[in-house]
């Protein structure tokens, strides 16, 4: 397990080193996952199953989970909506959500908190536990 683990870590950290060398570091510059807003969060979480990917720009982690989450948001297109809340310009939904560590993933359903998870874990994992509310 410790192995595969640390393949995975090496691998994403190559993808982000890569993005970064072609000046695509930033992880708000997709269209894929919406980076969201005080103003429109609610809006958008209030209706379906939406996992929100609470960040910071220098938080290596949570740059290693932006492809993850980029490829999540496809798979599950029509199905859960992605969106994603930088901790540093938004700290009244951070603090609204009692995050404390990054990066912080909070599934809601209809605007009501259904679980979270909590640091970078591989995509099968996170894909798996998506499921399980589907």
């Amino acid at each position: 397990m410790g192995w595969i683990n640390k393949n995975f870590y090496k691998s994403l950290s190559f993808l982000i080193l890569m993005n970064i060398i072609r000046g695509e570091g930033k992880m708000t510059q997709n269209d894929k996952v919406p980076e969201l807003t005080n103003g429109e969060f609610e809006d958008f979480t209030k209706k379906d199953i939406v996992l929100v990917d609470f960040f910071a720009e220098w938080c290596m982690p949570c740059l290693m989970m932006a492809p993850v989450i980029d490829e999540l948001a496809e798979k599950f297109r029509g199905k859960i909506k992605f969106g994603k809340v930088n901790v540093e310009d938004n700290q009244e939904i951070a603090r609204k959500f009692k995050i404390s560590s990054i990066p912080n993933f909070v599934l809601m359903k209809n605007g009501k908190v259904i679980d979270n998870f909590i640091g970078a874990v591989p995509q099968e994992e996170l894909e798996k536990r998506l499921r399980k509310y589907l």
